[in-house]
């Protein structure tokens, strides 16, 4: 049998759009993101000029959900639980960058181009049939 970590691994590596909470005047707000794993460290690209940044300004932390693909009710997923920094880092853009979002940015080197990496500080596995749920500390 695999360890929580491969098992959180395969999900996240399998899923690579969820939501993402942030506090905005100390209410929950909840986006689609699209989330780039390494080491379960996780990077997502936004824009500069979005409420979410500001959201991460005011509070680092986070709660994202991926997996859950809406095939069944048993569907395993995770929650993650993080602290978010903002990169502008060139090379870590360009990591990053894909065709995806080319409806957004004019490539790696836009200016306003942001990469949010979140740091896991808690994931739980959730869903996986017969067991409550597994958490993995970091």
């Amino acid at each position: 049998m695999s360890s929580l970590k491969d098992q959180i691994a395969s999900i996240i590596d399998s899923n690579l759009v969820g939501t993402m909470a942030t506090i905005h005047d100390n209410k929950p707000r909840s986006r689609y993101m699209t989330f780039f794993n390494d080491d379960l460290t996780l990077y997502t690209a936004t824009s500069k000029d979005t409420h979410k940044t500001e959201d991460i300004e005011q509070n680092p932390y986070t709660h994202i959900l991926l997996g859950y693909n809406g095939e069944g009710i048993g569907d395993e997923y995770v929650e993650i639980e993080g602290k978010v920094t903002e990169s502008d880092d060139e090379g870590l853009k360009k990591k990053v960058w894909n065709e995806h979002l080319e409806s957004w940015f004019d490539g790696p080197e836009d200016p306003k181009l942001l990469i949010l990496k979140v740091t896991p500080e808690q994931i739980r596995l959730m869903n996986k049939k017969g067991q409550p749920p597994q958490t993995l500390e970091l």
